[in-house]
């Protein structure tokens, strides 16, 4: 289904390029020494064009000592294609991606064993949304974890016959401390930049990292710190680092066109929302709480903060799903909201009212005093809307 799924709808962005008068090549494209010049890394054929928008995305990054078959230890590219549901999996990284597998498999009856780095589960994440997560979507299901330590070796093993073996180390001593053999292990440690031999440095582009720098417009830089533009070549999407989110690049990669043709155009990224599909859903817009402390101190502005209960709402309750929280975070100065955090059912499009309002920087008076349908989940911020301005909404 994902398979069939997947190529459908990369069929129908592909007819969309053709009818509206766009030529689609296959291949891979170089930058070469010359501007306005495009190289097919296959055919060696050159293209030549005005603008140049690079948009090579990124693939998953996978650390040293972790062996990769795409059977038994796999990324999340591999794990679409899985043959077989193992019993026991072990997910290295516990952002959004190893989060959302963990999901998947605890759904079809396998055992899973976080392994992460860092000293705490999700860190990514606001942190009492993280909280909250590890509460509904971890302590109840067949899930145990290894915090503050690295997968340094990980073995791939036979399905059915041999396990998979992964050694760990202490992230700050590097001395083993436990090895264990699983049916499978999936590499959820984040992506890269897919920007490998696209011949940026022929035309005079450093990387950092992989990563392109840009300046707001999207308008590639010679390098990080100080470079110079790029006349003519802009990137957009995972390849920048500015935000690596599917809708995230395709807002930049309309504003890249929008500085092309003269429309000065700057995409605002505290606007833009992200989302974890589990059950309950994870959605955000904006810092999270700690990073608004820090700002709100750097800024000189008084941060407010108000909640809203799934548990307290009608349609939530109706369906069986009363668990989580709408956080809204606002500058008190001002009432303008800078971010919200929802954990709860359908958080994923409850998060775009939100985006909508940090984007239109409308405040929570307004927002307090606009009518939400009942009975929806929205009254979850409607009740948060108006807790930050010292109303009830029941």
């Amino acid at each position: 289904h994902a398979k069939n799924l997947a190529s459908r709808v990369k069929g129908n962005l592909e007819n969309s390029l053709v009818a509206l008068g766009c030529d689609v090549i296959e291949g891979r494209g170089v930058l070469t020494s010359t501007p306005h010049e495009v190289k097919d890394g296959t055919t060696g054929k050159v293209y030549t064009a005005k603008d140049i928008i690079l948009a090579p995305g990124s693939i998953p990054f996978v650390p040293p000592g972790v062996t990769v078959d795409e059977k038994t230890v796999y990324t999340s590219d591999g794990a679409l294609e899985l043959q077989f549901v193992p019993e026991w999996v072990a997910i290295i990284g516990s952002g959004y991606i190893g989060l959302e597998f963990s999901d998947v498999y605890t759904a079809l009856g396998s055992e899973v064993t976080f392994i992460e780095a860092l000293p705490m589960l999700m860190p990514t994440f606001d942190c009492e949304i993280a909280k909250q997560a590890e509460r509904l979507l971890i302590r109840d299901r067949p899930i145990d974890y290894r915090t503050g330590v690295f997968a340094s070796e990980v073995t791939p093993g036979i399905p059915g016959e041999k396990p998979v073996t992964i050694k760990m180390i202490d992230a700050d001593t590097k001395e083993h401390v436990e090895t264990i053999e699983v049916d499978a292990a999936m590499v959820a440690t984040g992506r890269v930049p897919n920007t490998a031999d696209m011949g940026l440095e022929d035309a005079g582009i450093e990387t950092s990292r992989g990563f392109v720098a840009v300046n707001e417009k999207m308008e590639v830089l010679t390098k990080h710190d100080d470079g110079e533009v790029v006349p003519n070549v802009y990137c957009i999407g995972d390849a920048n680092g500015k935000m690596m989110l599917a809708h995230a690049a395709s807002a930049q990669g309309i504003s890249a066109i929008e500085n092309i043709v003269g429309r000065t155009h700057v995409v605002d990224h505290d606007a833009i929302p992200a989302a974890c599909f589990t059950h309950p859903e994870i959605a955000m817009v904006g810092p999270t709480e700690e990073q608004c402390v820090e700002r709100a101190e750097k800024e000189g502005w008084t941060l407010g903060k108000s909640q809203g209960n799934f548990r307290a709402n009608s349609k939530a309750l109706a369906e069986g799903e009363g668990n989580g929280i709408a956080k809204v975070l606002f500058n008190k100065d001002t009432g303008e909201v800078v971010a919200v955090h929802i954990i709860g059912i359908h958080a994923a499009d409850l998060i775009q009212e939100c985006a909508n309002a940090v984007a239109a920087g409308t405040t929570v008076q307004e927002l307090s005093m606009m009518v939400h349908t009942h009975p929806t989940l929205c009254e979850v911020l409607d009740e948060a809307f108006k807790g930050a301005v010292g109303m009830s909404s029941h």
